[in-house]
């Protein structure tokens, strides 16, 4: 595939923004969908819209079969032992919720201990805190380098004989860092402590092999990921999911109900109440075929990697800007790229960026802690997706440019 071949599959990307060719690079917060994917949404009201699991009539038996498919077709794709590990939500924040709730329901009590890291987004910060709340526990936080790497060596010492549960990002979507997920897993499984990995920015640029990361649970959205939004997935390993509670209750979860008592189904179904979003979760099959494509497509690789190279150089030399998020190795950053103009307001500068065209996030990007840590108020963030070659990155650091030269 070359650029203008994945971009032609993506009808939004032709769009004129105040007049100018629309460069969309607030990829890390919702990437664009393909034709394939909006194809999928118009068959699936219009074709299958049902029920699922609950009638014998065609619509509905036609409707649950896209709905089982798509949880084999993600089973497939992290490479998890059995589909009963696949638990459809309404997004990451959704799933960890899930398990910080059910998991804390079933395992942690007063003093017992959850870590996370100073980088995490809020979906994978607050569920924790509300959960350790309820149950009396404590949140420990892993630093940050200078690099805005995590400080894996002081995990260990974090650790100890009340710590529960590790939750951390597989890569950040403020600093864009890929995590050593699997150097993490193996060091808190070392002390029997489980992890669950946020995989929200991942999960589109470098999916895990659940198997072979030994990660006990993955969360992650569908709408970062080319699908359609409100659908969310939980990966979860079968040990830990048939020993935890649900979540919620209602319909569907149950096994049999009665005044005396409740009796729940087994997983993924005792964690999916009441009726599921099944007119959006079968869009995962062809988001999931573009990832893979884009993924292995050799050419594509090698050209994603002469963008992300292109505009780290061309960032470092303006001047007056800080680029947070600097590898010690290219390889281990993604193409997300946040950074602060000395004197100019971040939002200001992504105002006269969208002016010029160029869409990309300001703000805190839910992770004040992480601002905090970084003794900033906010930043300017362009995340990167397969449609964006060259020729976008060219146009958003020239634009970028443009508009410092008009606020400084």
């Amino acid at each position: 595939m070359n650029i203008e071949q994945i971009r032609s599959r993506f009808p939004i990307l032709s769009t004129k923004v105040y007049g100018k060719d629309l460069v969309y690079l607030d990829n890390a917060a919702t990437a664009q969908r393909p034709e394939a994917v909006l194809e999928a949404i118009n068959a699936l009201v219009h074709g299958s819209n049902a029920n699922i699991h609950r009638a014998v009539h065609a619509l509905s038996s036609k409707a649950t079969e896209a709905y089982e498919l798509t949880r084999e077709a993600v089973r497939a794709y992290l490479n998890a032992e059995q589909t009963s590990e696949i638990v459809f939500t309404s997004g990451t924040t959704a799933s960890i919720n899930l398990v910080a709730f059910s998991f804390g329901e079933a395992f942690v009590n007063e003093g017992d201990e959850v870590i996370v890291s100073v980088a995490e987004h809020h979906s994978n910060i607050v569920p924790w805190q509300m959960m350790c709340e309820r149950r009396k526990a404590s949140l420990k936080v892993l630093d940050i380098d200078e690099n805005g790497e995590l400080k894996v060596d002081e995990l260990e010492k974090l650790i100890s004989e009340r710590t529960k549960i590790v939750a951390i990002a597989q890569i950040s979507n403020v600093l864009g860092l890929v995590n050593p997920v699997r150097k993490i897993v193996r060091i808190c499984h070392a002390h029997g402590v489980p992890v669950l990995v946020d995989g929200a920015q991942g999960v589109v640029h470098c999916p895990l092999d659940v198997k072979a990361t030994d990660c006990d649970f993955y969360a992650f959205s569908g709408h970062k990921m080319y699908a359609a939004t409100g659908v969310g997935v939980l990966y979860g390993k079968e040990e830990w999911l048939d020993r935890m509670p649900p979540y919620m209750g209602g319909g569907e979860m149950i096994q049999s109900v009665s005044f005396g008592g409740t009796t729940y189904a087994a997983a993924p179904h005792k964690f999916e109440a009441g009726t599921q979003n099944f007119n959006a979760v079968p869009t995962l099959v062809p988001a999931i075929d573009f990832c893979r494509e884009a993924l292995s497509d050799q050419e594509l690789i090698k050209e994603q990697e002469e963008v992300k190279k292109y505009v780290l150089d061309a960032l470092n030399a303006i001047p007056g800007l800080k680029l947070f998020g600097v590898p010690r190795r290219t390889e281990d950053k993604i193409s997300l790229f946040s950074f602060a103009i000395e004197g100019v307001h971040h939002e200001d500068l992504a105002l006269l960026l969208d002016k010029m065209g160029v869409a990309v996030r300001s703000g805190q990007m839910c992770a004040e802690p992480l601002m905090d840590r970084l003794a900033v108020t906010g930043l300017v963030r362009a995340s990167f997706a397969p449609y964006n070659g060259m020729e976008d990155a060219k146009c958003f650091t020239e634009a970028l440019r443009r508009a410092i030269n008009m606020l400084v």
